[in-house]
């Protein structure tokens, strides 16, 4: 397992770095989170015409046919610059899932209008129990002689308030009280235009100040073609869905992280206290130190995984080991940040609390640690 990058993929980091530094500024990242829509039509617009919705998708779709290493390099920019944009969403939750499951007309309905940035997608599956454990999906697919209706509601939806497709996880089988049913058993996948009637889109604003959003399904008929994949069986797919999706928020985070460490070591070369930069004190060197070997270790668990997905191997263990132990360490690469910036980090002029508020999202989205410890328990034998 080599996780250096390739001459392909560091052309891709270095332009990604530099149009973001260009076009995604924290001036832009600010103005969205008070946007209703959440993100710049006009940055993404460009992020299309550079053909970055296109990466992971095969050429007879439009796009470029590359790995989900290759798509993992572009993620961690993107985490980097805090790029306000329904790529991860419409991309990785919509687009790979749709690519994995979908039949030939459903792909190429939907993959190239992806690649030209003209449809988002994305994925609701979180219900009240918020869990993404096959018994946590319980919203109701009552099978119709022509297809089937649903009735129940989803939560945190990303990017739910301006998708134009949604991939929902339903129930198809009667879900019993019987020990030895297995909850994996009768879920299926559907998608459901949000524009359909019954769909009611209620915004959810979070501590990020990203947009997620409650869908409420309401007598919600949809033709059995839209079924993604077979009745019942929906579960292997959504379940891997929901690893690419984790360790697509890990290498996200990955590029927070670094962002991170690069501000506070700026902050503690520059800021004098005491006649000398804070920079020069033991205490401030080993916190920088700290962070710095936690940020190594979210890039490396975060590749670890991506690499696994993007050989498609088995990669139960690593993305459960990369969410587990990332979830935790962002959060103590942003307490120690704040440590060594003292007062100035939590004002909201300040650059580290953009980072800081999504870290506490991220942490809990596609699972958060104590999630992913069951996950990899489960996967020892335990």
């Amino acid at each position: 397992m080599d996780l250096a990058l390739d001459e392909t993929q560091q052309m891709l980091k270095n332009s990604a770095r530099d149009f973001l530094s260009r076009e995604c500024t924290t001036d832009v990242v600010r103005a969205m989170e008070k946007d209703e829509r959440g993100y710049s039509t006009e940055l993404w617009d460009q992020m299309v015409t550079l053909g970055w919705t296109g990466l992971p998708f095969p050429e007879e779709h439009g796009g470029t046919a590359a790995s989900f290493l290759d798509l993992a390099v572009l993620v961690e920019e993107m985490g980097r610059a805090l790029a306000p944009v329904p790529f991860l969403s419409t991309v990785v939750l919509g687009g790979l899932t749709v690519m994995e499951a979908g039949n030939d007309d459903q792909r190429r309905q939907i993959i190239p209008d992806i690649c030209r940035g003209q449809a988002l997608l994305t994925l609701a599956v979180l219900e009240e129990s918020a869990s993404y454990f096959p018994s946590g999906i319980r919203l109701q697919a009552q099978e119709q002689p022509t297809g089937f209706l649903l009735n129940g509601a989803k939560l945190f939806v990303p990017d739910g308030q301006i998708a134009d497709l949604l991939i929902v996880a339903a129930r198809t089988s009667a879900r019993t009280s019987d020990s030895s049913t297995n909850p994996q058993e009768g879920i299926t996948l559907f998608l459901v235009p949000t524009a359909s009637q019954g769909v009611e889109v209620t915004p959810q604003l979070t501590i990020a100040s990203d947009r997620q959003a409650r869908i409420t399904f309401t007598d919600v008929s949809v033709p059995a073609s839209s079924v993604l994949g077979q009745v019942g069986a929906g579960w292997p797919v959504l379940n891997n869905t929901l690893q690419r999706a984790a360790v697509a928020k890990c290498i996200e985070m990955a590029g927070g992280s670094d962002a991170v460490l690069e501000m506070t070591v700026e902050y503690a070369k520059n800021r004098v206290q005491f006649g000398r930069p804070v920079g020069s004190f033991q205490a401030v060197q080993h916190h920088c130190a700290n962070m710095a070997t936690d940020v190594e270790g979210i890039r490396l668990a975060a590749l670890q995984a991506a690499w696994r997905i993007s050989a498609e191997e088995d990669a139960s263990q690593e993305v459960a080991l990369a969410k587990a132990w990332v979830s935790d360490a962002y959060q103590r690469v942003c307490a120690t940040a704040h440590q060594c910036h003292g007062a100035i980090g939590f004002t909201q002029e300040h650059n580290l609390q953009l980072y800081t508020r999504r870290a506490r999202m991220q942490e809990t989205a596609y699972g958060d640690g104590y999630y992913h410890r069951e996950l990899m328990a489960q996967s020892l034998g335990l």
